[in-house]
């Protein structure tokens, strides 16, 4: 009976196994056409908020009092992860240099506004708990979003990861300092590993690829991001 019951378990487990494979390798070969994200807002992030409304099942309903900053929040959260995902940002990057006495410099430009793309978002199922919001975002890229999808997760581009924090206390402001935070990291690490001298300058590209990570810690929002990378140029300093 025991044999029995091991056999039994193992092909369970081979089967649960292949079963995952086929379920990763669909989530990949969908995410080249619809983006579902997962998205919470804190409701204890945005104090004074008064206890009154209630949801609606299945759809936003702004007249929800306690829930309307919240909600705000995401709805402005959710088009600037989706730019990044969509369209990419580019950066501009100049590493410190104590010895030649220059700071740090780091800016992150969207390469193409998301605004006309919004109208194409879908929010659903959205539910409640004590302190968050939640609901699913759902977005559908066209035939060229494709396209360029592919183009960008050509095997010329490495991937390449950042962490980056952003206060709580700055709500929406906090995120998007925390995904500048994260690129800045993922380029900085990526080219010390590549790079001997200090450069004066990097300029370059990036595409989030994989649904982003959010969590608060210490009353930070951390972001951890997944990049496709294109190099722009790379200055040297013509002397040290």
């Amino acid at each position: 009976m025991e044999k029995r019951v091991t056999v039994k378990a193992t092909i369970l487990s081979l089967l649960a196994a292949g079963l995952f494979c086929q379920s990763a390798a669909a989530q990949e070969t969908s995410f080249q056409r619809k983006i579902r994200l997962p998205l919470w807002a804190e409701l204890d992030a945005y104090p004074g908020l008064v206890e009154s409304g209630s949801a609606e099942s299945g759809k936003f309903n702004y007249n929800q009092g306690i829930f309307d900053h919240a909600i705000g929040q995401m709805k402005k959260l959710t088009p600037f992860l989706l730019n990044g995902m969509i369209y990419g940002w580019e950066f501009d990057y100049t590493p410190s240099d104590k010895l030649r006495g220059v700071p740090e410099y780091f800016e992150v430009r969207e390469i193409k506004p998301f605004d006309g793309d919004a109208k194409k978002i879908h929010y659903e199922q959205p539910w409640f708990d004590e302190s968050k919001v939640h609901c699913w975002a759902n977005f559908e890229r066209d035939d060229a979003m494709v396209t360029s999808w592919k183009q960008w997760s050509d095997v010329r581009n490495p991937r390449i990861l950042g962490l980056g924090g952003g206060k709580v206390s700055k709500g929406f402001e906090g995120i998007q300092d925390a995904a500048q935070n994260a690129l800045k990291d993922a380029v900085r690490n990526y080219y010390r590993k590549i790079l001997r001298n200090k450069p004066k300058q990097i300029t370059g590209r990036v595409l989030v690829d994989k649904i982003p990570a959010i969590l608060i810690k210490s009353g930070e929002y951390q972001l951890q991001l997944d990049f496709f990378l294109e190099t722009g140029i790379i200055k040297e300093y013509q002397n040290f």
